[in-house]
């Protein structure tokens, strides 16, 4: 018996249940995928080189910084998608495509949906009313709320624009090889969810960070 496996297994078992929790009711299947997700053959893993790593900056500054950053090009290339179109700001479409590809919902719904605070969120969606390019109308599941819709002339002006937001999404991936794709897609996921989790609570900005905070230990 190879003793030496057997612990090796239980401490992969420990690192397991440490990110998923002690409780975790996983199946063989998710650990399995959980150790290839979290594989790295120390040969060849070389951790990158970033301004100020020398004198202290963290990764989780860099990281931040960068997140930031790529956030203002994506915006940059949009801005000029919508050059000379009928859309007031990146929002408009970004609603827009959401109505199109998960169909009807409600207002909060749709804020939610583009992780945008509820003032910001209302108001681009009565401009998008008054534009005529989304409908507001009785939810067939409950007579009592309104759920919204894009509307015909919607569809219009986004397909209108749909080549240069497509020319626009596609840009902001750079010259990343299509591995590189799949395992930054896989990275976002997991940030994704661990930050969706804690925006749905709905917590005041006052109590935000420390309660984010508790979600890292």
């Amino acid at each position: 018996m190879n003793v030496n496996l057997i612990k090796d297994i239980l401490d992969l078992i420990a690192d397991y249940q440490s990110e998923y929790g002690k409780n975790c009711l996983g199946t063989v299947a998710d650990f399995k995928r959980w150790i290839v997700e979290n594989y790295r053959d120390e040969a060849s893993f070389l951790e990158p080189e970033w301004e100020g790593k020398h004198t202290g900056r963290s990764p989780e500054s860099v990281i931040s910084t960068l997140i930031v950053h790529m956030n203002r090009y994506a915006k940059s290339y949009s801005k000029s998608a919508m050059f000379g179109s009928d859309f007031s700001s990146q929002e408009d479409f970004i609603f827009l495509i959401t109505l199109k590809s998960f169909g009807e919902m409600s207002k909060m719904d749709l804020i939610k949906k583009n992780v945008h605070e509820k003032p910001a969120g209302i108001q681009i969606i009565n401009r998008l009313i008054s534009q005529g390019w989304v409908e507001q109308k009785n939810s067939e599941k409950d007579k009592r709320s309104k759920v919204l819709k894009i509307a015909e002339l919607g569809l219009i002006v986004l397909e209108k624009q749909m080549d240069k937001i497509r020319h626009a999404t596609n840009i902001v991936t750079g010259n990343l090889t299509h591995p590189e794709k799949m395992e930054l897609i896989r990275l976002l996921n997991k940030l994704e969810n661990f930050h969706q989790h804690i925006y749905d609570k709905n917590i005041d900005a006052e109590f935000l960070l420390d309660e984010a905070l508790k979600n890292k230990k």
